[in-house]
């Protein structure tokens, strides 16, 4: 087999330009820091790459949840504990009043009056809302969860409507409740609720001092019944705390795995440029040997 000067030529160019590829790839990762940057570098790494970006997105957004959820629990929590506070007052106050002779009338009067200023406080902690929405409204598109009067205007635990738990995805598989009706948490307004209980109270307090022992078992019901509400909420925030710490990881073992597949190991890189520098010009100093001089060289 004849081996001609063109063959030569020829054989020596594609050398070269593949030596030249390969060093302007090398280039190109060094530059971008990412060892992928197109489906043609490698197909499996871009459809790992595309399978963690897309895990990372629902990642992202659980912990989008989480905060909401914390957001949420803390402000329910701070709500139900400062109107357990009140209602202690309340249960103070008839006690109080329940002892024969205690109070002179002007006195059950003030009393009257702290109880029907407590009752109005307790509906305003019960309106409280997070963004617009009322925490113990339950589906409602309303603004408040009760009126002015103290009846609930939520909708969900009472008037035979049933509670639609609002729920937030913190992580694959898991909803966490965050929310609390107002009938869950202050009893049936189809009875006497918290806020229709402690109207009767400051009535009594004036009206019917005898009816007081009674208010009180069944003021210390609604008590019970707010403490429960905190613990199922303390519980909740419990598991949304231990999300979030999870939620936390996965986010880093996701970046890493990523970093893993996309990104350049620049040591191991600059050494492989370097030879590859290295190479292409020893490819050059052969090939300027190789190749005959031509006519044209003589020529001059």
């Amino acid at each position: 087999m004849r081996i001609t000067q063109k063959a030569v030529a020829q054989t020596a160019l594609l050398g070269l330009n593949r030596n030249l590829t390969e060093l302007g790839k090398l280039q190109q990762q060094l530059t971008s820091g990412k060892v992928v940057s197109k489906p043609s570098d490698s197909p499996t790494g871009v459809n790992r790459a595309m399978q963690i970006r897309q895990d990372q997105a629902a990642v992202t957004q659980q912990a989008r949840n989480i905060s909401d959820a914390r957001a949420w629990l803390d402000t329910t929590d701070t709500t139900l504990r400062t109107m357990s506070a009140q209602v202690q007052r309340v249960r103070d106050l008839t006690v109080q009043v329940s002892n024969e002779g205690a109070l002179s009338d002007s006195g059950r009067t003030a009393v009257t009056t702290e109880l029907r200023e407590i009752r109005k406080s307790l509906i305003g902690l019960a309106n409280t809302a997070v963004d617009g929405r009322p925490l113990f409204g339950g589906i409602t598109t309303g603004a408040t969860a009760y009126g002015d009067d103290g009846a609930y205007v939520g909708v969900g635990g009472a008037a035979g409507i049933p509670v639609v738990a609002t729920t937030r995805r913190v992580a694959n598989g898991e909803d966490v409740r965050i929310d609390v009706v107002g009938p869950e948490a202050f009893g049936d307004p189809a009875g006497v609720d918290l806020f229709a209980l402690v109207g009767k109270i400051a009535d009594d307090v004036g009206s019917d001092p005898a009816a007081l022992g009674g208010d009180l078992e069944a003021l210390d019901a609604s008590l019970e019944r707010l403490l429960t509400g905190l613990s199922t909420i303390g519980a909740r925030a419990a598991r949304v705390e231990t999300a979030a710490q999870t939620n936390t990881d996965v986010q880093l073992s996701l970046s890493r795995q990523l970093a893993e597949v996309e990104d350049v190991d620049l040591p191991k890189t600059i050494m492989q440029l370097q030879f590859q520098q290295t190479g292409y010009q020893a490819a050059l100093s052969a090939t300027s040997q190789v190749i005959q001089p031509s006519l044209v060289d003589f020529l001059r």
